[in-house]
């Protein structure tokens, strides 16, 4: 049985990731529908949410939370300090407080703490997640810091629940390293998009119907990625595999070389992390 089994659940947002959240938690039956509510302003959201999942949703965030063991806050960041005050305001006397995951972009753990304050000194127990857009396929990958109080058994339960949606969990021990993730694999997908969107722009240019070389650049990137995840072998390695001396790839890469490629890499992923950390300190 999963450790959530009991757990009642609500979410706060039902955009794209959570929905993805939800098909994983059900799909892997780690709890049933009957124990998870969403709240969502949007009709259209919730009408997609209630046929494609069979959950309930509703518009108010405060009657989702009533009975909850734990929330999802799934909100966009520019909204999530008034959702959090409204949520702590409507808690005031209640005995036991929700666990909160926080999948806000850029929404630090002590800005999470001082908006769901309750009473003026009690504040729920957080976990800071970063996840990424694969979870709608079911191939996600997210990076995870546990609040201040957190337990094993609390942190083992939201690996639980991490895991219905993403393939690899990457528990952090520093906040700062979620940054880190952001740049890596939160925006990571979008490197990948990009590259194939110039490698289908440069077969075109050279002849190739635009159709062919999307689908060959498509199932290359795709091939890529599965080798990169089920042989044993390091990224290094893997290239070096692929790359006959003086051949048609090690072309291609001297040229990347030339370019200084690493460097391109570096700087894209430092100024995805560096965006992350002012964001946090703009919405904080």
């Amino acid at each position: 049985m999963s450790q959530i089994q009991d757990w009642k659940l609500a979410f706060i947002g039902g955009g794209n990731m959570g929905s993805a959240i939800i098909g994983g938690l059900l799909a892997q039956k780690a709890l049933p529908a009957s124990n998870i509510v969403v709240s969502e302003p949007w009709d259209v959201n919730r009408q997609k949410i209630e046929s494609a999942h069979g959950v309930r949703t509703i518009i108010s965030n405060v009657e989702a939370t009533k009975d909850a063991d734990a929330l999802v806050l799934a909100v966009k960041p520019q909204v999530a300090k008034a959702v959090c005050q409204e949520l702590a305001t409507s808690w005031a006397g209640r005995e036991t407080l929700p666990l909160i995951v926080s999948i806000a972009g850029g929404i630090t753990l002590k800005s999470l703490g001082e908006w769901f304050t309750v009473d003026g000194t009690r504040k729920p127990k957080v976990v800071r997640v970063m996840p990424n857009t694969p979870a709608l396929v079911g191939e996600g990958a997210c990076g995870a810091i546990a609040g201040e109080g957190i337990s094993e058994e609390e942190k083992a339960k939201v690996d639980v629940l991490l895991q219905a949606f993403s393939k690899v969990v990457e528990w952090v021990d520093r906040e700062e390293l979620i940054d880190v993730v952001t740049g890596l694999s939160g925006s990571g997908p979008a490197y990948f998009f990009a590259m194939v969107e110039h490698m289908v722009a440069s077969a075109v240019a050279l002849g190739m119907p635009q159709e062919q070389a999307e689908r060959l650049a498509k199932q290359t990137c795709l091939g890529a990625g599965k080798m990169l995840v089920e042989q044993s072998e390091s990224p290094a390695q893997l290239r070096i595999n692929v790359t006959s001396p003086n051949g048609t790839t090690q072309a291609a890469l001297e040229s990347f070389n030339a370019s200084d490629f690493q460097g391109v890499v570096h700087k894209a992923v430092k100024a995805a992390t560096d965006r992350a950390e002012e964001l946090g300190k703009i919405l904080g």
